[in-house]
């Protein structure tokens, strides 16, 4: 496994275990939209350019939805 699939394979991951833990906290949303972010470089470093927008787009959706629950939470 070459260094560059490795590391998507770790991104996606990542993408899923921080999806699977957004309902406890604000941070894990963070971590998703950074997962996302890690996600869409692979994409582009990868030469497949629409994943790597699409994952960008995931990333910007996450940091909007980190900003809106951490201003509503007490």
């Amino acid at each position: 496994m070459d260094p560059l699939t490795l590391f998507g394979a770790l991104a996606v991951s990542a993408m899923l275990l921080f999806y699977a833990l957004e309902a406890r906290s604000a941070t894990f949303v963070l971590a998703f939209a950074g997962a996302c972010l890690a996600s869409s470089a692979y994409g582009f470093l990868q030469g497949a350019w629409p994943f790597g927008v699409v994952e960008a787009i995931w990333s910007g959706i996450a940091l909007r939805r980190w900003r809106v629950r951490r201003t509503r939470a007490p």
